[in-house]
């Protein structure tokens, strides 16, 4: 049985839904009310896009009453984990923040807990009873649209363990590996490296797990652009996109889930729904 908390989110198809009441108290506390009028003995997944502390709240207290419903085994998908990206301390005074969020989910003794295409090793390792589902089957979709001759490009290393594993899995894809520096404190980027002399016209996609503002990837496609890019093509599994599209326009193409949000009436961005992917 599927509990889908966000009403606009509802990534497993053709499943029986419980059906409940939400609302956030005018003192800022997230409340349920779950309709009793279902099987407690049979196995609930609860779905989630947790974009705030508030969307983590809501979460917490559902689990707890569908414990004191007696529910017996309780699973969560929450595509994007939130503070992924704050998965080590660069700086003395900041947060380890991924093992705050790992710790309180931890704390509810979920049978399972799935994530997609998780930001890197450190979550699953950090959350327990976990699954990460790979991107594989996204940039399988996104390729059926933009044609099969492309080359995949890394953006960085921290994304060179995962792309290879795509490449594996389209049956061998070319991959070109970039890199780029960040100052820790300003956030700064720069230092784009595109590691192949000559792309010889050939089309590319960026293959990254988020993107948020945006400059990672503009600054890497200027410099393919440089090493003779054909069209340039952006896919990212969790679209943020704090800047918009506009900032993107250097690219023919933009592929994303509804991990993170909706883009509905939005024409810079082309949606695969996770529905179609999980």
């Amino acid at each position: 049985m599927i509990l889908n908390l966000d009403p606009k989110f509802a990534p497993f198809q053709n499943q029986e839904e419980i059906k409940f009441q939400s609302f956030t108290f005018s003192g800022g506390e997230p409340h349920i009310k779950i309709a009793p009028d279902f099987d407690v003995n049979r196995k609930v997944m609860i779905t989630h896009r947790l974009n705030s502390f508030n969307d983590l709240g809501l979460l917490c207290v559902t689990v707890d009453a569908l414990r004191r419903m007696d529910v017996k085994i309780i699973e969560l998908f929450i595509p994007y984990f939130p503070a992924a990206r704050q998965d080590r301390v660069m700086i003395p005074g900041e947060p380890l923040s991924v093992k705050v969020y790992a710790d309180i989910i931890n704390a509810m003794q979920l049978n399972k807990v799935f994530v997609f295409d998780a930001h890197s090793e450190v979550t699953p390792a950090l959350l327990n009873n976990s699954t990460v589902i790979p991107n594989y089957t996204f940039i399988k979709e996104v390729l059926n649209r933009i044609g099969q001759n492309v080359k995949l490009i890394s953006p960085d290393g921290g994304a060179l363990k995962k792309i290879y594993k795509v490449s594996e899995f389209l049956g061998g894809v070319d991959v070109v590996e970039c890199s780029k520096s960040r100052d820790v404190k300003t956030g700064k980027l720069s230092g784009f490296k595109v590691y192949n002399d000559d792309l010889e016209g050939m089309d590319c996609l960026i293959v990254d797990d988020i993107c948020d503002g945006g400059g990672t990837f503009v600054g890497l496609a200027e410099e393919l652009k440089k090493k003779n890019a054909g069209k340039l093509y952006l896919a990212v599994s969790h679209g943020i996109f704090n800047k918009g599209f506009e900032v993107l326009n250097c690219f023919d193409g933009i592929f994303t889930t509804n991990s993170f949000k909706d883009f509905e009436g939005e024409s810079g961005v082309q949606v695969i729904g996770l529905d179609k992917l999980v």
